[in-house]
């Protein structure tokens, strides 16, 4: 670590950058992009090896039209800006989507007697397209579901969509547009001078007009350290998953959600755009923002939860699990919170949703900032780095083209023409196991890494700052 004393060494020495964002979580690759975009010089610190090493690895992968966000809430006017605005960019960004739609199910009649005023609430939030099915027009939709479903709200605008390919896009654009990305770069401490902030990290100091804490899972302990104060307090919410292998995948055509309680969204099965099947996630209070641990007893629970709405699932076998864990609040809403006179802006609380609504989130904190008067002037001649390779499954993949190398990867049918295109991507090459699985879905597989570990071993050494034999040795230390 730094000592404090590196802040004092002569601020003319330093880059002076516009912004600096903490986090290069989903919301941070979005900033980063909206305001790079905008015409800022923008600087984006990650303490992890990659980018989305925090809380935004671990996410259901939907795409929300706000249906049943709080009205009038902040969430919800930021989800409806950012899915029009993925909506309009999804094409030019090459950003893949699956329109599913989802079913809201009740499976009581008391569950049933709330779907009225679920509607309702669509409609407030300017969700028109909802409309409420009847048992028999359900099960023709999805005739694998369990036949005592009682009625359901379709909302046909919600969809799945890539979690990972999603924001290395928004981070790539802003990297090609100028911006600059420091990972394994954490926060020391920080000084506001009444005009500049000067913040000291184990790479050095960096200096900037404003700065804006995205870190996820650690912004109330980042606004403490640089503010002194926070307007908010994380309670880390662990979510665990089930993923099913690729024969599930046809047994739903949408997304099965429940109907909602005050905690959470409920188990939702949905298909993945990588052509699996996903049960979860749960919500479990924790005091410990690290732990994504999953355990037996809990994922026992979800098995049997999605064999209950899914009968066919007790004949699947699953391919995975994992959890993720959400900055959760004691507050139902965002917490944005733009202190002008110290240059500083606090995103925090952002949940579930925080996929969908990082565009928006972004918008928002852009807005605030030219309210304070500061502004900046947009380039001309925008860039749009070439499309990233396919991941997702709705359309064709590199193992289908010619002069693939050869497949490294059987199980997710990963070559080694895209892992080499990722270690060597000129704006954001993965720099870790982790990172490389979110570019590839290499090991991501049934066998998890045995079969090709081996191979992968060699052809990303002296690529990562931590050896492959290094993480896996570490990975079984944990266990």
């Amino acid at each position: 670590m730094i000592p404090t004393s590196k802040l004092e060494q002569n601020s003319d020495t330093l880059d002076h950058y516009d912004i600096i964002i903490i986090g290069a979580g989903l919301v941070g690759c979005a900033m980063a992009r909206k305001l790079t975009l905008e015409g800022a010089r923008v600087l984006t610190l990650e303490k992890g090896a990659d980018i989305l090493d925090g809380a935004s690895k671990g996410n259901s992968a939907i795409l929300h039209t706000g249906f049943d966000a709080p009205p009038d809430s902040l969430e919800q006017s930021c989800i409806a800006d950012s899915y029009q605005e993925f909506i309009a960019l999804r094409k030019k960004l090459h950003l893949p989507l699956m329109k599913t739609g989802a079913l809201v199910l009740a499976w009581t009649d008391d569950e049933a007697g709330r779907l009225k005023g679920i509607i309702e609430k669509a409609h407030r939030n300017g969700v028109q397209d909802v409309k409420l099915l009847n048992s028999t027009a359900i099960l023709k939709k999805e005739p694998e579901l369990a036949q005592h479903v009682k009625a359901g709200v379709y909302v046909p605008r919600e969809y799945v969509i890539d979690p990972w390919t999603t924001p290395y896009v928004y981070m790539r654009q802003a990297l090609a547009n100028g911006a600059t990305l420091r990972c394994d770069c954490e926060l020391v401490s920080g000084q506001f001078d009444g005009e500049y902030w000067q913040l000291s990290t184990n790479q050095g100091a960096f200096k900037a007009t404003t700065v804006i804490n995205c870190a996820g899972l650690y912004g109330d302990l980042i606004d403490q350290n640089l503010i002194g104060t926070s307007a908010f307090q994380i309670r880390p919410r662990k979510g665990q998953f089930l993923v099913y292998d690729t024969s599930a995948h046809r047994l739903i055509n949408s997304i099965i959600l429940p109907v909602p309680n005050d905690i959470t969204k409920g188990v939702v099965i949905c298909q993945t755009a990588f052509g699996k099947l996903l049960v979860g996630p749960t919500a479990e209070e924790q005091d410990d923002r690290d732990d994504a641990s999953v355990d037996t007893e809990t994922l026992q629970m979800l098995r049997r939860k999605g064999e209950e709405l899914l009968p066919a699932l007790a004949h699947q076998s699953v391919n995975a699990t994992y959890a993720g864990i959400r900055p959760a609040t004691e507050f139902k809403d965002y917490v944005i919170n733009h202190y002008q006179n110290k240059h500083y802006i606090s995103v925090g609380g952002i949940r579930s949703t925080g996929l969908t609504a990082a565009l928006g989130i972004a918008n928002y904190v852009f807005n605030q900032m030219i309210d304070g008067t500061q502004s900046y002037t947009p380039s001309d001649a925008i860039i749009y780095p070439d499309k990233l390779n396919q991941i997702a499954e709705d359309e064709i993949r590199d193992w289908q083209k010619q002069g693939n190398q050869g497949i490294i990867c059987h199980c997710e049918r990963v070559t080694e023409r895209e892992i080499k295109a990722a270690l060597h991507d000129p704006y954001l090459p993965a720099s870790s196991l982790d990172g490389l699985k979110r570019r590839t879905r290499v090991t991501m597989g049934r066998c998890q890494g045995f079969y090709c570990s081996a191979k992968l071993s060699e052809i990303t050494a002296g690529y990562f700052t931590q050896p492959m034999a290094e993480n896996i040795h570490q990975e079984e230390s944990n266990e």
